[in-house]
């Protein structure tokens, strides 16, 4: 199975540093220097920068292998034929020799102390991932749009079936560093768009505690000519495709009875909520037909999410607004109103400029 795709290590691999930065680099050739600057001069010593151009067309080959002769002590580069970003993730995280190990995206920047409050957090809290904040920016402007994952505080939650709060993470990886050891035979997979979310799906079969701090250390900047910011409907066919192929993952390793209340849940939220929204914006695509057809697929898939206890009135109000906003959904879906809660989802967005998102 293409998830299952196993990087074999040499039995005298030793882990030489402590964090594995992993950047993929596609053109953005006027953000790179930005984005590297901030990585050589992190406060977290004893790191490598893997830099994965992958089939740039501008001078971005070039200021990689520049940074990699100058901070030769930090900076890999490596350079292959185009292929997607998940590619170029899976190249790094093959080739990456830390003890933990991050993504970065080229056209980012984060805060000189990012690695090292994210690798203390992890370290002293003995957990598997540690989670930090970070803010959107808009990069026309300069704006900072939101802010996001601050809610958490400094806390660690276990990964367990009965508490939903796993499910709320945002599943970007370029805010996270993982254990590697916990990920080395995890791939990001074959298509654009949603493989962060699947692959933070994934990792809940294998990891068992996450540590978070609220700091905001993560600067990411919204690109509107970006693939993620839209979605046709091969897309949608391509997450399906992909979402039972992490099911599979989880009947594999023994998981899926246990967490199915879990895994079900986010289908549900990314699949028939958060994806539902974006394609309902391609004139192409007749979105009454397909919001139907992704609530026969999540019933015939993934059918735990009508009964999920973290969809039940009590439950979500003592969890929050957040949790009631998604109770609220539900309810909508299970009496055949979904197009009414696009409608009142887009107008929420479009019309009063309200942030929302799970």
């Amino acid at each position: 199975m293409v998830y299952q795709q196993i990087y074999k290590m040499k039995n005298t691999e030793i882990n030489q540093y402590k964090l594995s930065i992993v950047v993929a680099v596609y053109n953005l050739e006027k953000y790179l220097p930005r984005c590297l600057d901030a990585l050589v001069n992190q406060t977290l010593d004893n790191i490598e920068i893997l830099c994965v151009d992958d089939g740039s067309t501008d001078s971005a080959p070039k200021i990689i292998d520049e940074y990699a002769q100058k901070y030769s002590d930090k900076i890999k580069a490596f350079h292959k034929k185009n292929g997607g970003e998940f590619t170029s993730r899976n190249y790094g995280l093959e080739r990456a020799t830390g003890e933990f190990v991050t993504f970065v995206d080229c056209d980012d920047y984060v805060e000189n102390n990012w690695a090292e409050k994210l690798y203390n957090t992890a370290k002293e809290n003995d957990a598997d991932m540690a989670v930090c904040a970070f803010e959107r920016i808009d990069l026309q402007t300069g704006k900072v749009v939101a802010t996001d994952m601050t809610g958490f505080g400094n806390c660690c939650k276990q990964i367990n079936a009965k508490d939903d709060d796993i499910v709320f993470i945002n599943p970007a990886p370029w805010n996270k560093v993982y254990k590697r050891e916990k990920i080395a035979n995890l791939r990001f997979l074959p298509f654009r768009g949603f493989n962060d979310m699947l692959f933070l799906t994934s990792t809940f079969t294998t990891m068992n505690k996450i540590a978070f701090i609220p700091d905001v250390l993560y600067h990411y900047y919204l690109r509107y000519d970006s693939q993620i910011h839209s979605v046709n409907e091969q897309d949608v066919n391509n997450l399906k495709k992909y979402f039972l192929e992490v099911k599979e993952l989880y009947q594999k390793e023994n998981k899926y009875e246990e967490m199915k209340y879990i895994l079900d849940l986010m289908a549900f939220i990314h699949l028939g909520v958060s994806v539902m929204y974006r394609a309902s914006y391609d004139k192409n695509i007749d979105i009454k037909k397909m919001m139907k057809e992704t609530i026969k697929y999540l019933d015939d898939n993934f059918s735990s999410w009508r009964k999920s206890p973290f969809l039940k009135f009590s439950y979500s109000c003592k969890k929050g607004i957040k949790h009631i906003g998604l109770w609220g959904i539900s309810k909508f879906y299970k009496m055949h109103l979904h197009m009414w809660f696009i409608r009142i989802y887009r107008f929420a967005i479009d019309k009063l400029k309200i942030d929302i998102k799970f």
